[in-house]
């Protein structure tokens, strides 16, 4: 389904994608004044996206009207070109479109379809340039990209030279998306469908999970079953606001805070430990 939110400026569209993302929508698109929501048909809940935008509502002085359609994959494909994909640069990576001109010797193209994570958001970004600041030691790590969208990045540990890596999503179209993205970029490891129930015990050294709060917060005791001793736990898609409640919760399952970042727009990054 295809769901058409406006009036809204920019930072409207981050507060109301993020609300979003807990109803299950998995992907954007903002053309102001307007931002495109998708998720999946037997998903979609008319009343949920009203009492959102009433929440919404509640702290600002105009209350968004919605529409709604179904949209096929070709429709999406389509959308997605005309939206205009820029090719974005994270330390010595560029992220491009399929059929892109690469600008520097270390390019990831990606065919997104429907599925979140191109490097243009900030959440995106951060976990981005958080794994190339391992350097070194992301080569000894078993890598895990949980709820991994587009796969970019699971591709990326894949290029830095994890010894190990893999990758999950709890959407079909997501897991066929990242398969093609694997493709494009000729990097070979497994993506499957799932979500944090399906995580092997003791099986990874860091776990990427750029989705939402409350999702990070109900996983972490699968994500402290599962990495070995001295794992390290990335996570993203939240507000800096909502740090805290992740930092109490992580506190109970073994995990320390190591490290955080804000962007310029308020999203937060996490690094943790296990303790």
């Amino acid at each position: 389904m295809e769901v058409c939110i406006q009036p809204l400026d920019e930072q409207g569209a981050d507060i109301i994608g993020a609300l979003a993302g807990d109803l299950g929508y998995d992907s954007f698109i903002f053309e102001e004044p307007v931002l495109k929501c998708y998720i999946q048909s037997e998903l979609y809940e008319p009343e949920a996206m009203r009492s959102l935008l009433d929440f919404y509502a509640a702290s600002n002085p105009i209350r968004p009207e919605f529409s709604a359609g179904r949209m096929d994959a070709a429709n999406w494909n389509s959308a997605w070109e005309q939206s205009g994909f820029t090719p974005i640069v994270v330390g010595q990576y560029t992220v491009l479109a399929e059929g892109g001109t690469a600008t520097t010797p270390n390019s990831i193209f990606l065919r997104p379809q429907m599925a979140f994570g191109t490097g243009h958001h900030s959440t995106t970004r951060m976990m981005m340039e958080q794994l190339i600041a391992l350097g070194e030691q992301i080569r000894q790590m078993s890598v895990m990209d949980l709820g991994c969208g587009t796969a970019v990045l699971a591709i990326l540990a894949s290029k830095l030279g994890a010894a190990r890596v893999s990758a999950i999503d709890i959407d079909a179209v997501a897991v066929r998306s990242a398969l093609e993205n694997l493709a494009l970029n000729a990097c070979s490891f497994p993506v499957s469908c799932g979500d944090a129930s399906s995580l092997e015990p003791l099986g990874y050294d860091l776990i990427l999970a750029n989705i939402h709060k409350n999702i990070i917060i109900s996983d972490l005791p699968r994500y402290s079953a599962a990495l070995r001793s001295g794992g390290r736990l990335f996570v993203s898609g939240f507000y800096s606001e909502d740090l805290q409640d992740i930092v109490q919760a992580a506190k109970k399952w073994g995990f320390c805070l190591t490290y955080s970042l804000v962007s310029e727009d308020n999203w937060a990054f996490a690094a943790f430990g296990t303790a």
